[in-house]
Formats: C-alpha cells, sequence, structure tokens
C-alpha cells in the first residue's frame, strides 16, 4: 500500500470513527442517520453538479452507483438499529470487523486480487484484535453456547452491518473503476437520503423528524461532513490500492472507537479492549508495508 492510499485510510478512520460517535450519542439513531444522509446531499450540491459535468456517467457506472444505494440503504438502517440497542465500543468493532474478515475472500474469488504474505498476516491480527475486543472475558460462555453471541440484539445488527459493508466494499471497488470516487459517492449519499425517506417519515413522523434534528443540529451538520468525507477518501484509496488491502487497514478506526466509547461515553473497559487494539495497530502495520 502506497503512503498516499494509507494516509486517505487513517484519515478516513478518523471522520468516520467521529460521525459514529456523535450517533451514538443522539436521541434517534435512525433519523439522525437520515438527516446527516440529508445535510451531506445539500452541503455537496456543488460539487455533485461540477463533478457530474466534468466526469458523466455511463453505462455500466449507474448500475454500480445503483447497486451501492440499496446496500447503504441497508446498511444505513441496521446500523441505526444496532446502536440502539449496543455500546458504541462493542457494535462498532463487530460491525467493522467484520468487512476485513469477508472483503480479502470475496476480493480473491470475485475481482481476482492477489494477496501477499505480510498482508495475510496484517488481515489475521486484525481480526484477532476485533474479536478482543467485542469478546474479551465472555470466551467461556462463547464456548459453552456459541449462538449466545447473536442472541443479543446489538450484536446481532452489528454482524448484518458487517456483512452488508463487506458486500458494498466489493461493489464499489467496482463501481470506482467507472465512476469519479466523489461524485459516486455524492450519489450513493443523494440516493440513500432520497430512498430512506419514506421509511423515516413512515416510522417516525414529521415531528419526531423535526425534534431530532432540532436537538441535534450541530452535530447532524457535523456528521453529513464527515460522513461524506470519510467514504469518499476511502473510495479515492480503493483507486489507488487493493481493495483487499485498503478494506482491513481502514478499520484502525475501530481503535480510536473503542477509545471513544471508553473516554467519552464511560463504556466498560478491560485489558481485552487495549490487547486487541494493540492488535488491530499492529495488523495496520503489516498491511502498509506489504508490496
Amino acid at each position: 500500500m502506497t503512503a498516499l492510499a494509507l494516509g486517505l485510510v487513517l484519515a478516513s478512520a478518523l471522520a468516520h470513527s467521529t460521525w459514529n460517535l456523535l450517533l451514538k450519542r443522539s436521541g434517534d439513531k435512525q433519523v439522525f442517520l437520515w438527516w446527516l444522509l440529508v445535510i451531506a446531499s445539500i452541503m455537496f450540491v456543488p460539487v455533485g453538479v461540477v463533478l457530474f459535468i466534468l466526469h458523466p456517467i455511463g453505462y455500466p457506472g449507474w448500475v454500480f452507483v445503483f447497486a451501492t444505494i440499496v446496500l447503504h440503504m441497508i446498511y444505513f438502517v441496521l446500523l441505526g438499529k444496532g446502536y440502539t440497542h449496543g455500546d458504541l465500543s462493542l457494535v462498532y468493532p463487530i460491525a467493522r470487523g467484520m468487512g476485513p474478515m469477508l472483503v480479502p475472500i470475496l476480493a480473491v474469488v470475485i475481482l481476482s486480487e492477489s494477496i501477499g504474505s505480510l498482508a495475510i498476516i496484517g488481515i489475521i491480527a486484525i481480526i484477532v484484535g476485533i474479536y478482543t475486543i467485542s469478546w474479551w472475558g465472555n470466551f467461556a460462555a462463547l464456548l459453552r453456547d456459541p449462538l449466545s453471541i447473536i442472541k443479543d440484539s446489538g450484536t446481532r445488527y452489528a454482524i448484518l452491518t458487517g456483512i452488508t459493508i463487506a458486500i458494498y466494499a466489493i461493489v464499489d471497488k467496482r463501481g470506482v473503476d467507472h465512476v469519479e470516487p466523489f461524485l459516486y459517492m455524492y450519489f450513493m449519499t443523494l440516493g440513500s437520503a432520497l430512498g430512506l425517506a419514506p421509511y423515516i417519515l413512515g416510522r417516525s413522523g414529521l415531528a419526531q423528524i423535526g425534534t431530532e434534528f432540532r436537538a441535534n443540529t450541530v452535530p447532524i451538520l457535523v456528521s453529513g461532513l464527515l460522513l461524506f468525507l470519510a467514504y469518499g477518501l476511502v473510495l479515492t484509496a480503493f483507486s489507488l490500492s487493493r481493495v483487499s488491502y485498503v478494506a482491513p487497514a481502514r478499520e484502525v478506526g475501530i481503535a480510536m472507537g473503542v477509545l471513544f466509547g471508553v473516554v467519552l461515553l464511560k463504556e466498560p473497559f478491560g485489558r481485552g479492549r487495549i490487547l486487541g487494539s494493540g492488535f488491530i495497530v499492529a495488523g495496520l502495520a503489516l498491511i502498509a508495508v506489504s508490496p
């Protein structure tokens, strides 16, 4: 992975973990998510128009745009439900951790990418770190009842969110081959906001939608900016490096998310989460130096 791609991934991780922190602090998680999509769509209209003029989309670009909109609508609904039922320091690692576990496999099978030996070790280290953070102290219970993991609502939604992340990462890797990355991101944001509007209106009603915006106006504005920035940077990194390297490397944000949950939200913390974060950082370093 090049230094530029790594820098983009690290900046993306910080932006992503920050808007997830703001989401967890919100009242109605799904309404908050919808508002940040709306705000991001409005704020970046000039960017979208200019990029569309400079980089018009043809076939099959529109197919990938539509696919990522559908996948991200599912992702946002599942993520909102995850944070409604679970802590940031648990939901975030599990949701983000499923991606690097599945993406390299999908990338090799679907995209015919190859993975260097150091990157393989790094990916394994990140996965070990993720599960250490998530399930430290619960391994005995996990061995007695493996299905106990999915009995918890927050964990269940986090796992489903992670599976969705892995799928859209593969779609988006192909998509940015046909559509300029930030334009691709803009249409994903706009399409998700429009597509989720009937669901949010029917679920929450105009009164609740207005209440959430008034209560969290500044966090929504900041989150809208960070959302666009976070995934736009990742899409750019996809165009510079292998998806099987970029997707796991961006999960350094997991360590940031755990720290946010523990320090700012006062969620439970222990040696396992320190150890898990160390594995993640070590894995990132191995991926970064892999050719």
